[in-house]
């Protein structure tokens, strides 16, 4: 499933997810100047090795990069997808937290992400990279917020259908698959270039953390009506 957008209008304009995407694309063009073996040294030197951490106590740039892995990413698809996903749902979650405390949520969300995927992987040498367990944390804070939002999402069977589903579908069916993904590679101790356990750990943080960072004097947006989607 693809989601599209969402009925949920925000307040304020979403200025840090504005300045996150614009971080993401520039550090990736950036990556993509450096051609394929200086892209290599970069990603080894910024993305979270779970080895580094497993081998003793970590040294003072291994900690850095918890939060540098979170601008690189390792193609255009890998870049896409996650920018998506922060464009659609991220705006809300910054509309009730406030942008500073958005900031903070994803940076926290991220890192919480890069050391449930440490966890997992313990010793591995490949260094992980990406956006995704800040925006998996973004997620879990938008079904607890938001769970009666209709999201509408393109739907791939015989044909693709764009309909209009409830948050809690759509983001509950993304968790489970990131959930059943995880699991498989634990149980048939097989490596994945996707880092599952990062979502997880990211949408977790996300479930848990939000209480804290909402500001309780915002009202909750009511869903503006749209036209209903069916087929197409």
């Amino acid at each position: 499933m693809l989601p599209l957008h969402d009925n949920v209008p925000s307040r304020h304009r979403p200025w840090v997810v504005y300045a996150l995407i614009a971080t993401n694309v520039l550090v990736f063009f950036y990556t993509l100047l450096l051609g394929p073996a200086g892209a290599r040294q970069f990603v080894s030197a910024l993305g979270v090795t779970p080895a580094d951490f497993s081998g003793g106590v970590p040294a003072p740039r291994d900690y850095v990069t918890l939060f540098t892995a979170l601008f690189l990413h390792g193609g255009w698809l890998h870049l896409i997808v996650n920018l998506w996903y922060l464009w659609i749902f991220g705006d809300n979650v910054e509309d009730r937290m406030g942008h500073a405390r958005f900031l903070a949520f994803y940076l926290l969300g991220g890192v919480a992400a890069s050391f449930a995927h440490i966890l997992l992987n313990w010793g591995s040498p490949v260094p992980s990279i990406g956006a995704s367990g800040s925006i998996a944390a973004v997620l879990g804070a938008y079904l607890l917020l938001f769970p009666r939002a209709r999201i509408v999402t393109l739907v791939p069977l015989i044909f693709i259908f764009a309909v209009q589903l409830p948050a809690v579908v759509v983001l509950g069916a993304w968790f489970v698959l990131q959930l059943w993904s995880g699991l498989g590679t634990l149980a048939f101790g097989a490596a994945s270039g996707i880092a599952y356990w990062a979502h997880i750990g990211g949408f977790v943080f996300g479930l848990l953390a939000v209480p804290f960072f909402v500001q309780r004097r915002r009202r909750l947006p009511l869903a503006r009506p749209r036209e209903s989607w069916g087929p197409t």
